[in-house]
């Protein structure tokens, strides 16, 4: 049994990966991909990366070699391939010297004008259901300018700083609030990056922190207290997103009781879910965290 057949679901999920280099990560919903249920819409500017993308993804995903923005054209700082850090914002050489190796991570090979498309703009997209973004400090404008495709979207994954690496960055504050705005809150934190201050290191590496925030990857969920606002389907979407992505099983089952008191789905789902977890987490492997399950026939029971 897969979940997409518990929850009755034959449409469709449409991704968004804006930022889609294929650099040291499986993002996400790649398990969405491998069952056969979603398509990627890929968003990558940087020539030098749309090779991988394609033979990563196939016919799996759409690719599309914009640079979103606000429709103006922006100066692109080239920084290394592998390095992450090509951005249409000026590196602050001030912070990069703060942190132990961003001088070098931070290095621009050259600059380049570009002409950025707003993401309302883009022609023949599908409804977008879930947004993964890492884009070096331009999420925000992005989304300012993609208010139209946002409002499909139900949740969604963006890189945020919590020292701004680029000048005029906004930092997690200002995205948070803005999207609070927009309907959506916070659900978890996918990663929380520290880095180590120059010039001091732990064990002579770079990369084992002490204790300074730098940047996370937070997910943003359709405001759970107005389920009432979406259709069945992007419901049965929200689940699907929510068990895959992010093992939130909880929030898997919230959604599902929605549909059940709707009449969309059988009563004994969330019991039918919980007994197929269990099998695909069986005692002898690591039990999810914070995974308790509510038995709709039984007390409480643990889902392992």
């Amino acid at each position: 049994m897969a979940l997409q057949n518990l929850l009755d679901f034959t449409g469709r999920i449409e991704l968004m990966d804006i930022g889609a280099a294929c650099i040291n990560e499986t993002p996400v919903y790649r398990k969405l991909l491998d069952q056969g249920i979603a398509h990627l819409n890929a968003f990558e500017g940087d020539a030098r990366q749309i090779e991988k993308i394609r033979a990563t993804y196939g016919d799996r995903a759409t690719v599309y070699p914009d640079f979103l923005g606000d429709g103006n054209d922006h100066r692109l700082h080239l920084a290394h391939p592998d390095s992450g850090m090509t951005s249409l914002l000026t590196p602050d050489p001030k912070v990069l010297k703060f942190f132990n190796g961003f001088e070098n991570f931070g290095t621009i090979l050259g600059t380049e004008t570009v002409q950025t498309t707003r993401l309302d703009e883009i022609a023949g997209l599908p409804a977008i259901d879930f947004i993964k973004m890492d884009i070096q400090g331009s999420e925000l404008s992005v989304l300012q300018h993609g208010t139209r495709v946002l409002r499909d979207v139900l949740a969604l994954q963006l890189e945020v700083s919590f020292i701004a690496l680029y000048q005029n960055q906004p930092t997690f504050g200002e995205v948070d609030v803005w999207l609070r705005a927009q309907g959506f809150l916070p659900h978890c934190f996918v990663d929380v990056k520290k880095w180590s201050i120059a010039p001091t290191k732990r064990d002579g590496n770079l990369r084992r922190p002490f204790n300074q925030l730098m940047e996370a990857d937070i997910v943003y969920i359709r405001d759970p207290f107005q389920l009432a606002d979406l259709s069945d389907d992007q419901l049965r979407k929200q689940a699907l997103i929510a068990h895959h992505c992010f093992a939130s099983y909880d929030l898997c089952v919230h959604v599902m009781l929605e549909l059940i008191r709707r009449g969309a789905l059988a009563a004994d789902t969330p019991q039918n879910y919980f007994d197929w977890v269990n099998r695909q987490n069986p005692p002898a492997q690591p039990a999810p965290p914070h995974a308790f399950g509510r038995s709709f026939s039984t007390p409480l029971r643990p889902l392992r």
